[in-house]
């Protein structure tokens, strides 16, 4: 990241935070325990996340960024505090709540050969989103059209992918598959985490307009998980940091990077390669 080019742009793609609170919480805490000892993955986090927003969750490995995404989607249980969806206290207790629930909030993981079940066709993938939405009923050359739709959005041909299983993409085209997949569920807020790890610089650059795109289009609230926070700068309305599973700062993207309070923060800035600046390695190697 230098340190004029990705302010101008950065500053283009940028929201302000008007829009009404889609996801909160409050005391956010999740423990693990094992043999007897206890792990605090996340300890007692406060968040707000506003509409059309796009936020950055921004910590190295093992800073429970991924545990705090998993609560969100209510993969994992929350050991104490709450979180409030739309305004009210999120309930999923029961798998029919948890499923409507999953109509408002929906994920894209870093492995996208993971993300889907290798039995099912590409076509079912993208049926099951129009059944999801209760547009099951509709004729199928409207059908055809959502799904044809939804694909060109993210630069594929149907035509190309029908009858076809997902293992049969290459990872950046099962990548824009999941964003066509999102395109299709419209909901209230994806959660990205680390979309863009695992696949080509070339491709990186295609889904991450892909999702901003996607935003503007929907108006969909966007929280990207990532370790690089040279990237969260440039594509974020509002950045979190997180360390030892705390929020140690948070604030507008131009706030937190360009004049950071937390150490922390201002490590993780520093270790950013400056282009014209020479690199200092004394702090990683102890000179």
């Amino acid at each position: 990241m230098s340190e004029q080019a990705p302010t101008a742009l950065a500053s283009d793609l940028r929201q302000d935070a008007t829009g009404i609170p889609v996801l909160s919480g409050k005391g956010v805490t999740k423990v693990f325990e094992s043999g007897g000892k206890k792990n605090v993955a996340v300890d007692h986090v406060d968040f707000e996340f506003r509409q059309g927003e796009l936020v950055s969750i921004v910590g190295e490995s093992g800073s429970g960024k991924t545990t705090l995404v998993k609560m969100l989607l209510g993969l994992t249980a929350i050991s104490e505090g709450d979180i409030y969806y739309m305004g009210t206290k999120r309930d999923i207790s029961t798998r029919g709540k948890k499923k409507e629930y999953w109509k408002g909030i929906q994920a894209i993981f870093q492995d996208p050969f993971s993300s889907y079940n290798i039995f099912h066709k590409i076509d079912a993938v993208l049926l099951d989103c129009l059944n999801m939405r209760g547009l099951g009923k509709l004729p199928k050359e409207k059908k055809l059209e959502l799904i044809t739709e939804a694909c060109s959005f993210v630069n594929l041909k149907y035509a190309e992918l029908t009858n076809k299983y997902p293992f049969e993409l290459s990872g950046g085209q099962q990548q824009r598959l999941m964003i066509a997949r999102i395109f299709l569920l419209k909901p209230r807020i994806l959660l990205a985490d680390e979309p863009t790890s695992m696949i080509d610089a070339c491709s990186r650059a295609t889904i991450l307009d892909m999702l901003l795109n996607l935003r503007n289009e929907t108006g969909m609230m966007i929280i990207f998980v990532t370790h690089d926070i040279g990237l969260a700068y440039y594509i974020s309305d509002a950045i979190y940091i997180m360390e030892r599973g705390k929020f140690v700062e948070h604030g507008k993207a131009d706030q937190v990077i360009l004049t950071p309070t937390a150490d922390y923060t201002k490590r993780l800035v520093n270790d950013v390669p400056k282009i014209h600046q020479p690199w200092d390695f004394s702090v990683n190697f102890g000179k």
